[in-house]
């Protein structure tokens, strides 16, 4: 039977985010590539309703099994990412097929650099005035013609809120990037998403402080082999134990949690 009238676009990439979910932990994770996440994003923008992305890691994955509401608001997300290694061996421990890691800073990246050939409005939204200012001096600088339409940093009272949304929705960006901290750039964007009405809307996390050289991301071969966590922590030990020490073993105990009762339930 051919495609009928009612049949659009939006059904179809709707059904293909649909074939490429999966479920790891307490969240879905969409199967894709980088190129098919891309081309899934130009869709998104291409139809212009407000959607909010997530990339998921060991630390989401172990707040969203401790918080509902975080679960709730990022598997309501039509396109999810992979972002850590840590959730592509989850995945093979649980027999669940992941083809490859989406990271966020790459993804978000990625975008970036599309962004002027597509004409795209980009709003950068969060980290230290004089952080998100130095990135977006680099952006305009190394991608000629890109459109940066806004900029904030992320430090506010709940009293600004409303004019910060505002600026936003004037703003006609496509993208928005939110360089918070997990989980308030998820509950921030969930909150404000319809009236912002920007179509793509990304949470990058320390992103810009990577942009901006604050910090430095890993070498590519520590990258490569799932250490990357354990470079960020040596950078901050005494800040980041917690998450990184504490927290990846209360993942791995996670996972063969799930592990067991997936066999148990067999």
């Amino acid at each position: 039977m051919g495609e009928s009238a009612g049949d659009s676009k939006e059904t179809r990439l709707t059904d293909k985010l649909a074939d490429s979910r999966r479920k790891v932990l307490s969240s879905y994770v969409n199967d894709l590539t980088m190129e098919e996440t891309v081309e899934e994003v130009e869709g998104i923008i291409a139809r212009g309703t407000p959607t909010q992305h997530v990339v998921i890691n060991a630390s989401k994955l172990n707040l969203m099994e401790s918080d509902p509401e975080l679960a709730e608001i990022v598997n309501g997300c039509p396109l999810i990412n992979a972002d850590g290694t840590s959730v592509l061996w989850a995945a093979r421990c649980l027999g669940v097929p992941m083809r490859e890691r989406v990271a966020g800073i790459d993804l978000f990246l990625r975008l970036i650099e599309l962004a002027p050939k597509k004409d795209w409005g980009v709003y950068l939204f969060g980290a230290k005035e004089e952080v998100v200012l130095k990135v977006k001096g680099i952006f305009e600088e190394r991608y000629p013609g890109i459109r940066i339409v806004g900029y904030r940093n992320g430090y506010f009272t709940e009293a600004d809120e409303p004019q910060i949304v505002a600026d936003m929705a004037a703003s006609d960006a496509d993208m928005m990037f939110v360089a918070f901290s997990s989980p308030k750039k998820e509950r921030w964007v969930h909150k404000y998403l319809n009236q912002i009405g920007i179509p793509f809307v990304m949470g990058v996390g320390g992103s810009f402080d990577v942009v901006a050289g604050v910090t430095d991301r890993a070498p590519k071969w520590m990258q490569d082999h799932g250490l990357e966590w354990f470079y960020r922590f040596i950078q901050e030990p005494g800040r980041l134990w917690k998450r990184y020490i504490v927290g990846n073993a209360k993942f791995v105990a996670l996972t063969y949690k799930y592990k067991f009762l997936k066999k148990e339930n067999n």
